[in-house]
């Protein structure tokens, strides 16, 4: 998905960029780019991360790096922070999200016999420098970034650095957080809140969706105030997030437990023990076990040192791979054992289909398995978290597919807990799995774990719920 990360201050800034921007890297991503500005000018780093850490990219660069404004980006797979000189004066810009209609905005460009763009690896656009492209149509950039954000589809928040501050804009209808900090001398905004308490900043609000802010050494301007209606996606509680961060007001790791509690409320399993799939499935397997009363217990354990996320590589041979080198099994808590792991979710399966079958050649002699959000009918498209995503490879999809000989266009009676079709879907996942049982989170019980009014969760991976 990617995250970003920026800061102004009255003293070099460069220190809180660094690590602030480095406490995005846990969203899986590609590139990591940095911009600050001083008095001589705008200076930037941009490296590929895909196979080494932000850090040590990074580390030598920021030695020649001084400036009391800066911004940061984890990207998904475009360079950024962009360097942009245009009517409204010289900036640098980075942005987290996807732009659904790019292709049309670009021919819209074109046929106006405006601009032209550079090309990145397969042809595509970037999405960063279509931004600014809409961004510079504009007269000033606030009314530039509030026409970009109306009419961008998909979503896209951002940050933009000049030489007297750094615009941030959350998207149009809030799908991903920005949130502002502040400690003595210094402002900082983020997606993560996750990098703020190392760094001394204290998060005093919380932008709302399309609202737009600009930062200087002397305070916070409101350059347009937020939207009634928001969509803030309901995955980042359950997955993507880091256990640490807080989304409107709300933590991640609290709001797991939560979920696993309730999983454990509406079972009735006699097991073992309950486990958690590293490592995203923990916060939600301890909520489990605590509430079952059941001892929580770590069969397997990830080997962190060397292997990435899964999800990264785009090659699924490759993501299978890296999702079996690095959790290590450990046969004496598995052998002859009943085990329960609770799961952020199951998505295509096919990693999960192996790890399943790892714990049965250990010895187990049952397994079973409670993701914590309801079965993924629909694949997203407001935010950009796997650009190799097919819809049709989801797991309930691939269910439905084998249940009605074709791909099914009635989604709806699937979606819904406990009806005949919704009941078929789980047990051919079950089935196709080798899992001894299966049961999703309830979608109303994940709403109300995460405490928010689902109007104002975007649950559209689940029930195909679109708020225009």
């Amino acid at each position: 998905m990617g995250g970003l990360f920026g800061v102004v201050s009255k003293n070099d800034c460069v220190n809180d960029l660094f690590f602030g921007t480095d406490y995005h890297s846990h969203l899986g991503t590609r590139r990591g780019g940095l911009a600050v500005k001083n008095p001589e000018g705008f200076i930037r780093y941009i490296h590929n991360i895909e196979n080494a850490q932000f850090r040590s990219k990074f580390e030598l660069d920021i030695q020649k790096m001084k400036g009391n404004k800066g911004i940061g980006i984890i990207s998904d797979y475009e360079d950024q922070p962009l360097f942009i000189r245009s009517h409204l004066g010289k900036y640098a810009l980075v942005t987290v999200g996807v732009i659904k209609n790019a292709d049309e905005l670009v021919k819209n460009f074109f046929d106006k016999k405006m601009l032209h763009f550079s090309e990145m690896r397969g042809g595509e656009v970037n999405p960063t420098e279509l931004t600014a492209a809409l961004i510079d149509q504009e007269p000033t950039f606030e009314e530039g970034i509030q026409k970009a954000q109306e009419v961008i589809e998909g979503s896209c928040s951002l940050l933009l650095l000049t030489d007297t501050g750094v615009y941030a804009a959350r998207d149009r209808l809030g799908r991903t957080p920005v949130v502002i900090g502040e400690k003595e001398g210094s402002y900082a905004v983020t997606l993560e809140t996750c990098a703020f308490p190392n760094l001394g900043f204290e998060i005093t609000q919380y932008l709302g969706p399309g609202e737009i802010v600009f930062i200087t050494e002397e305070g916070i301007e409101q350059k347009k105030p937020p939207e009634e209606k928001m969509q803030i996606c309901g995955f980042l509680w359950v997955y993507y997030g880091y256990p640490a961060s807080s989304y409107e007001g709300i933590n991640v790791e609290h709001v797991r437990n939560k979920c696993g509690a309730t999983l454990a409320k509406n079972d009735s399993i006699e097991i073992d023990m309950v486990a958690g799939i590293p490592d995203s499935g923990i916060g939600h397997g301890l909520g489990y076990a605590s509430e079952a009363r059941i001892p929580f217990k770590r069969p397997f354990v990830k080997y962190t040192p060397t292997w990435p996320r899964s999800f990264m590589p785009q090659d699924q041979t490759i993501r299978d791979l890296v999702a079996k080198m690095k959790l290590i099994p450990i046969k004496e808590l598995i052998q002859g054992k009943r085990v329960l792991f609770c799961e952020d979710s199951i998505v295509r399966g096919t990693q999960l289909k192996d790890t399943i079958q790892r714990l049965y050649d250990f010895g187990a002699v049952e397994v079973h398995m409670r993701p914590a959000c309801p079965p993924l009918t629909h694949g997203c498209k407001f935010l950009n978290f796997s650009r190799s995503r097919s819809e049709l490879d989801l797991a309930a999809r691939t269910a439905i597919k084998e249940i009605e000989g074709d791909d099914s266009k009635d989604l709806e009676e699937y979606s819904r807990t406990g009806s005949e079709k919704y009941k078929a879907m789980i047990d051919q996942i079950r089935k196709r799995l080798k899992l001894t049982t299966l049961k999703y989170q309830r979608l109303e019980d994940l709403i109300e774990a995460i405490g928010l009014p689902k109007e104002k969760v975007c649950t559209y991976c689940w029930d195909g719920f679109d708020l225009k």
